[in-house]
């Protein structure tokens, strides 16, 4: 059975209702045939809204981004609109029915296979470009959508141009980002062949953030820039970003197999993977740690406790999980990101009540909260105003909450909900 793990805190429980005339105006009771020919009479593009209905970050956009003014009138206006369920439940009506078909050939067609996935088609019916996972802010979401409306920023039309022979550096970083956006799995490695054979110094911003999405593998060119640079590359991309990317790697060709039987990863974009086989009741550390010690010594004791780490949080054993974080963050804690330690203390708040436990995440998210960057900065302030709730600090954390009200000019509804729920002593997490 495979499991999701959020390595990005998704702020949990943020939905605003919204009345769907205030925002994009979805054609409903259509055919995708249908749906096609409207477009082709009309000349206008099609949005494709593909959800499912167990996808958080997609009822977060559903009802927190889609109703703002800017998004409606800019989708209303370029685009037919069309919203597509991709799961199937009992509950489903007849017309989310009379789409399964179509469903499963825009599944396998366009590769579908994270949520949310925005698909954008020209009036001829073509997919055009793609946008994947979840916008924290409307003028981004429009920003990333607009790109499907210009014929020099098209992803389709960007592949032509590489078909027709343009292997320029400068075509090469523009068509390889957009690769990455769109996710084609297929092309990517052999953009990054190429391109990177034309860069002399990796360590540019462009280079390191295309090198820090792209490597996946020790074999990938970016690993031995990662390994033998961290520190100049975490100036451009975070503290502890080259570490985490090394270590994830080295957990999944070397830990996972001592951890899982017959596992296998499979990511599913925006911060999302799983693995599938059946977690061991008893680890071969010693076994491990000889195998880690062997092939990478300098890094060994790190990969070995942050295999704990993730053991423990697949095994659900909070208190064990807690022990390990504390453990590798007491060795290595230059090398673990803000990202990182707010995914554990958020592990924490939202699946156990022990006491030790709760204090000990509650250190970690008070020091990452003074440590974080400002674009990180209420995440951050998130995970420690609820850990603090929880234990019974209610004062601390509603004068927290408060501070992000400020921060946001009360425009982030969110903590404004939060801040209530905190004054009537509801369960916040």
């Amino acid at each position: 059975m495979k499991k999701l793990f959020l390595i990005a805190l998704v702020f949990i429980s943020r939905i605003v209702v919204a009345q769907e005339n205030n925002g994009i105006k979805f054609q409903h009771n259509l055919t995708w045939t249908q749906i096609k020919q409207k477009a082709k009479n009309e000349n206008k593009y099609i949005f494709m809204d593909a959800f499912t209905t167990w996808c958080l970050p997609c009822k977060i956009m559903s009802n927190e981004i889609f109703p703002q003014p800017n998004v409606a009138n800019f989708f209303n206006t370029n685009f037919i609109n069309v919203a597509v369920q991709f799961d199937v439940t009992k509950k489903d009506d007849d017309h989310v029915k009379s789409w399964y078909n179509d469903v499963d050939e825009l599944r396998k067609s366009y590769k579908v296979d994270s949520y949310p996935t925005y698909l954008f088609f020209n009036p001829q019916g073509e997919l055009v470009h793609s946008v994947y996972g979840a916008s924290k802010t409307s003028e981004e979401f429009i920003t990333k959508s607009k790109d499907a409306l210009d014929p020099q920023k098209q992803y389709l039309s960007l592949k032509q141009q590489y078909s027709l022979g343009n292997k320029q550096p400068n075509f090469l970083l523009i068509l390889l980002k957009s690769a990455i956006q769109n996710r084609d799995k297929d092309l990517i490695p052999k953009l990054s062949s190429e391109y990177f054979a034309t860069q002399k110094d990796l360590l540019i911003e462009d280079n390191l953030k295309i090198l820090a999405t792209t490597t996946l593998k020790s074999s990938d060119i970016g690993f031995p820039v990662f390994r033998n640079n961290a520190m100049k590359a975490d100036l451009i991309l975070g503290i502890g970003k080259s570490a985490g990317i090394i270590r994830t790697i080295l957990f999944d060709e070397i830990a996972l197999k001592y951890l899982r039987s017959s596992s296998i990863k499979t990511n599913y974009g925006g911060g999302m993977f799983g693995y599938s086989g059946t977690l061991n009741q008893k680890v071969e550390w010693d076994l491990l740690k000889a195998e880690l010690d062997s092939q990478y010594p300098e890094l060994s004791e790190e990969i070995f406790l942050y295999a704990k780490v993730f053991y423990f949080e697949m095994a659900e054993s909070w208190p064990e999980y807690s022990l390990a974080v504390s453990e590798f963050r007491s060795k290595h804690k230059d090398r673990i990101s803000i990202d990182d330690l707010n995914h554990y203390a958020g592990m924490i708040l939202r699946n156990t009540d022990d006491e030790q436990s709760i204090k000990a995440a509650i250190n970690w998210a008070k020091e990452n909260m003074e440590n974080s960057v400002v674009d990180k900065k209420l995440m951050c302030l998130y995970t420690y105003s609820n850990l603090l709730y929880k234990s019974g600090d209610k004062n601390e954390a509603i004068k927290l909450v408060g501070e992000a009200i400020e921060l946001t000019s009360g425009k982030d509804i969110y903590f404004v909900k939060l801040l209530d729920k905190m004054k009537k002593g509801e369960k916040t997490w």
